[in-house]
C-alpha cells in the first residue's frame, strides 16, 4: 500500500481572480506517476479536469454453459444399474437361503465321490477272491482277423480256450 497522503481538489478559482491548474495544490504539480492507485484525470462537463476515483471495471459475465445431450450409453447404463444390482441383492438372499442345502449337498457329494472310489478299488479285488474261491482259473481268449487289401472286407474268429 501506499504510505503518502493525496489532496484531490478540483480546478477552481483563486482568491487574485486567476484559475488553478491541474492538480496544482499550493504550488505544487503533480506528477502522473505520484497519481495513487484506482484514481485517474477526469474532464467534467463543464471542462474542468481534475482527479477523481474510478469504478473498476465490471467482471466479465461467465460464459453461458451450453446443455449437451446425454449420450446414449450413458442413459443405458443408468437405466441396467438397478435392475443388475437388484439381481445382484436377489441371488445374495437367495444363497443365503440355500446356504444349509448347499452344505448337506457338498457332503453327500463327498460321500458319493468317496462310494465311487471304494468300488473302483473294491470291486476288482472281490472278483480276484471270487475265482481263488471256485477254482475254475483263467480264460484264454484267442482272436484272428483277416481282410483283403486296404478297403477289403475283414472276418475274424473268437476262441475260447
Amino acid at each position: 500500500m501506499h504510505d503518502t497522503a493525496y489532496e484531490i481538489t478540483s480546478t477552481g478559482r483563486r482568491s487574485d481572480g486567476t484559475t488553478t491548474y491541474l492538480m496544482e495544490t499550493a504550488g505544487l504539480v503533480m506528477l502522473p506517476s505520484e497519481i495513487p492507485p484506482g484514481v485517474q484525470v477526469v474532464t467534467l462537463p463543464g471542462g474542468i479536469r481534475t482527479l477523481a476515483y474510478t469504478q473498476p471495471p465490471a467482471p466479465a459475465a461467465p460464459p453461458v454453459p451450453v446443455v449437451q445431450p446425454i449420450p446414449t450409453w450413458a442413459k443405458t447404463t443408468a437405466l441396467l444399474t438397478p435392475t443388475i444390482g437388484g439381481g445382484i441383492a436377489a441371488a445374495g438372499i437367495g444363497l443365503s437361503y440355500a446356504a444349509p442345502g448347499l452344505i448337506a449337498m457338498s457332503q453327500a457329494l463327498w460321500s458319493a465321490v468317496a462310494l465311487i472310489a471304494a468300488a473302483a478299488i473294491g470291486v476288482p479285488v472281490l472278483l480276484r477272491l471270487g475265482r481263488a474261491a471256485t477254482g475254475t482259473g483263467t480264460t484264454h481268449i484267442t482272436q484272428n482277423i483277416t481282410a483283403s487289401g486296404m478297403f477289403g472286407k475283414a472276418h475274424g474268429t473268437i476262441n475260447h480256450h
